[in-house]
């Protein structure tokens, strides 16, 4: 499971949908409606705030938000619509540890968009999230 932090501009297609697939079933996950998955870290950090189900719908939303912009035709029955102002903190060494890992996975896949993201050197997050100062987050399985 893969929820990015980075925006999700910075996204292939494969990417974009690929991570609302996975966004909707870490909703599942954490309303209690699946086996697999419910101790992944990558939820850890929504599972920290009071209400996790609306910080991943607002995370959601704004996966959503970027789908239409495409032109792609997202299910937004499937999330709630609420959206909130709060944020949820990601460190910049973890937008920049996503950024590196998501142009790898670019440079296979969609050269068009890792040119674009080689011009990117401060990444924007997902709007859910705060950037704050620090490493990548505890919760990352780093790869070498």
């Amino acid at each position: 499971m893969r929820l990015w932090s980075l925006h999700p501009q910075y996204l292939d297609s494969k990417g974009l949908v690929a991570v609302w697939r996975e966004g909707l079933l870490a909703r599942a996950v954490l309303k209690g409606e699946t086996r697999g998955y419910k101790n992944h870290p990558q939820l850890d950090r929504f599972k920290k705030q009071d209400n996790p189900l609306i910080y991943l719908d607002n995370y959601l939303n704004n996966i959503l938000h970027e789908s239409e912009s495409r032109g792609y035709n997202f299910n937004q029955k499937k999330i709630g619509p609420v959206i909130i102002k709060e944020q949820i903190p990601v460190t910049q060494g973890q937008l920049l540890y996503e950024l590196k890992h998501l142009r790898e996975k670019l440079k296979i896949r969609d050269i068009k968009k890792y040119q674009e993201l080689t011009l990117i050197d401060i990444p924007l997050p997902n709007p859910v999230f705060e950037v704050i100062p620090g490493d990548v987050e505890p919760w990352e399985k780093l790869k070498d």
